[in-house]
């Protein structure tokens, strides 16, 4: 047993001094103090580093298939009611969601931003159930009103009861509403009474759109949408009105879930301003206000190994006038948005214990040794210094 412990005593790699042969300095004192504080300091930093998360970005092609993009929004028009904006999709495989009333929720707000009424059935002009009456007398008993469309019907037995079903008969033949007072029920509902009631309102509309996974424009307008001559137009005349104010204010427009870190450039501000990147006020009647928006789609993966598939967008703003009749240039607002091939993927990585613990070593290591180094030098210098002194050498 005392030849094992011999033997393991040879192998100590840390001979000990006798404390008879210490010799403490106040150099020594000196470099101590600020080694062990550059040491503490490194330390410090060091464990900052490893409860922080990193995050590496990497790019790849894009070769995801089939999937949907959902498009989050939330826009106000403090100068156009709701009973006249609609909100048409569509993309370049030819699909169109015109007039889109699902998964949105406008607000009428006054001229000063107030909440007059919240609605979540319809982007269109309110229905307004009234007792229609036959042509020239009472229905009779058990007897069911069916309304004229007006030429409209795709057959026989079509009904258009409310001034909204005449205005959606005429919208999918492909024709414009000109003169509501001509439609019984539009006039009976007082549709033009109410847009005038309504003169001066705003309104705020935020949801959703869920769309394919492709290219394609949502835009927010005036009047009902139709196809004329494979020709997106708008019913405008309806309104009997010259000019429309398309001021807005995107308050937030997202293309997909939020992850940490996302930035869309789109996001309103408070203040209301001439022109900025979120928030256009009008400086010439019916324009087009377009933004056209590059959405690149990226993946976020935090440190627990949860995905996020998400993406992230860059936009350039354009406006020009729009005549009104111009079926080229419809006054509204234009979103249009083409997807990059290139996909972002962010994952968060966490430094492991013991690449800390690796660390952490090597400061102590590393700034005992450098310390050692500097006080061998200085030593040996004041005691050469000393000895020129002592034989007068030194000058």
């Amino acid at each position: 047993m005392e030849t094992l412990f011999g033997k393991m005593r040879s192998l100590d790699a840390y001979p000990k001094i006798n404390e008879d042969f210490y010799s403490r300095t106040l150099s020594g004192g000196v470099i101590t103090l600020v080694s062990s504080v550059f040491m503490l300091l490194l330390f410090i930093s060091e464990l900052r580093l490893y409860f922080h998360t990193a995050t590496e970005t990497k790019l790849d092609v894009d070769t995801s298939r089939g999937e949907r993009l959902r498009i989050n929004f939330d826009v106000t028009f403090p100068a156009l009611p709701c009973s006249i904006l609609s909100l048409d999709a569509m993309d370049i495989s030819g699909e169109q969601h015109l007039d889109v009333r699902h998964d949105i929720t406008k607000r009428r707000i006054d001229a000063h931003g107030n909440i007059i009424e919240t609605r979540a059935d319809t982007i269109g002009a309110p229905k307004i159930e009234l007792p229609l009456q036959r042509h020239g007398g009472r229905l009779d008993h058990n007897e069911t009103y069916c309304g004229s469309c007006y030429g409209a019907e795709v057959a026989d037995d079509d009904c258009c009861n409310n001034c909204e079903e005449v205005r959606e008969a005429y919208r999918k033949k492909g024709w414009a509403l000109s003169n509501p007072d001509s439609i019984d029920q539009c006039k009976r509902e007082g549709f033009l009474q109410r847009i005038k009631e309504e003169e001066g309102e705003g309104c705020n509309l935020y949801g959703f759109l869920d769309v394919n996974k492709v290219g394609g424009n949502f835009h927010f307008a005036p009047g009902k949408s139709f196809q004329q001559s494979n020709v997106h137009v708008h019913d405008l005349l309806a309104f009997q009105k010259d000019s429309f104010n398309i001021s807005h204010k995107v308050n937030r427009l997202a293309f997909g879930d939020f992850f940490p870190g996302v930035v869309n450039p789109l996001d309103g501000l408070s203040a209301f301003v001439s022109k900025c990147s979120v928030q256009w006020t009008q400086q010439t009647p019916n324009a087009m206000y377009q933004y056209f928006i590059k959405v690149v789609p990226t993946v976020f993966t935090d440190e627990n190994g949860h995905a996020i598939r998400s993406n992230q967008f860059s936009v350039t703003e354009h406006v020009k006038g729009a005549e009104l009749g111009r079926l080229q240039a419809l006054p509204g607002v234009f979103f249009f948005y083409d997807l990059s091939p290139i996909k972002v993927t962010f994952t968060e990585t966490h430094v492991s214990f013991l690449h800390f613990l690796t660390n952490v070593c090597a400061i102590v290591g590393g700034v005992f040794t450098v310390s050692g180094i500097v006080d061998s030098f200085v030593y040996h210098s004041q005691k050469a210094i000393k000895r020129k002194m002592e034989i007068g050498k030194f000058s």
